[in-house]
């Protein structure tokens, strides 16, 4: 979906469209969730502090989210994926991957689909979506963020190697800013950099990652669309008034987080084996320190004592800290799903 948030935001409130808008607090603390073309044209994006989106841009107009109105949203985009496939992948309220090789409509090119729902969903919501079309999850992901707003992007098999050869190393889906600084400084700079290195020298480099650089370099991402997964983590998170750097006050934070997420763990059912932490600096740098324990954690106690130990460690002094989250993932049961060919649908 095309700046979601925003956008439902726009169409329930007609006063706000064509403007710079976000949605996310206004305050000095406050961060952005999301953020209109409008506001993105003044260098405005989501993450970044509400501070400094009003200085890049001083006319912008905030708007508290409303969570309930994205998620109706979303069902309803939802059940619209579901008319053509049950193969259906969520990655988010507003997101997913579609296997349209076997449809239900019986459509034979998958380009027709992709317009189908597009116009589907903007009959049914008045929102616009973008559609990345290609044989496989990897370059689908990217095509989708091609062409916005309202795009459609697609990948034919002939065009994959030219297409994946020119993309800035920044593009490839799963490297982030930290990645990209560590590959240009290896001289790594598109794909067809990427791909002359070896998979011995990748994984040496970027570890487990390099076997997925080595082959998503030359096309190949054997995933297959997963419709029915079981819960892969749980967590909370809390930005503080104030930043802090006393360990007291933060344990104490801390605890408050634990508290929450030991609430969602009990309604949840699952035994997790994994507890991270996430901390976020004042200056906006963030880290995640993560424990794995083979019994599982089920209780408050488990979860306070582990986080506690993770943030006691990677405390250091005069840092002062301004969030403070949990997660807990790894749930028993996780099975990892066979990879399966790659689509023969027609593009």
């Amino acid at each position: 979906m095309d700046a979601f948030f925003v956008s439902v935001e726009q169409r329930d409130n007609p006063e706000l469209r064509g403007k710079p808008v976000a949605v996310g607090g206004d305050g000095d603390r406050g961060v952005i969730a999301a953020a209109s073309y409008e506001a993105r044209k003044f260098g405005v994006f989501s993450a970044m502090s509400s501070k400094v989106a009003r200085r890049k841009c001083p006319d912008l107009i905030f708007v508290k989210h409303r969570f309930d109105a994205y998620k109706a949203a979303s069902l309803v985009i939802r059940s619209i994926f579901r008319e053509y496939t049950d193969l259906v992948e969520p990655l988010s309220l507003d997101e997913a991957f579609l296997d349209v090789t076997h449809n239900k409509k019986g459509i034979a090119i998958a380009t027709d689909i992709a317009l189908g729902i597009k116009a589907r969903i903007k009959g049914q919501t008045d929102l616009t979506a973008s559609a990345g079309v290609s044989v496989n999850k990897f370059l689908a992901k990217i095509a989708s963020d091609m062409d916005k707003p309202n795009g459609l992007f697609v990948v034919k098999p002939h065009q994959v190697d030219h297409f994946v050869a020119g993309l800035a190393i920044e593009k490839f889906f799963g490297v982030g800013k930290v990645t990209a600084a560590k590959m240009k400084a290896k001289g790594i700079f598109t794909g067809a950099d990427l791909k002359k290195e070896s998979e011995r020298e990748l994984v040496k480099w970027f570890g487990k990652a390099g076997h997925y650089f080595f082959n998503v370099a030359r096309g190949i991402d054997n995933r297959p669309v997963v419709s029915h997964q079981g819960r892969k983590s749980l967590g909370a998170e809390s930005t503080f008034s104030e930043d802090y750097s006393d360990k007291s006050i933060l344990l104490e934070k801390l605890h408050k987080v634990a508290m929450s997420v030991n609430k969602r763990l009990a309604k949840s059912g699952g035994l997790p084996k994994t507890l991270t932490v996430k901390i976020k600096f004042a200056d906006f740098t963030q880290i995640t320190r993560s424990k794995t324990v083979v019994n599982g954690i089920s209780t408050l106690e488990q979860i306070n004592l582990l986080a506690s130990e993770l943030l006691e460690k990677a405390l250091e002094p005069f840092h002062k800290i301004r969030l403070l989250g949990i997660s807990l993932s790894n749930f028993e049961g996780e099975k990892q799903k066979k990879a399966q060919g790659q689509l023969t649908l027609e593009l």
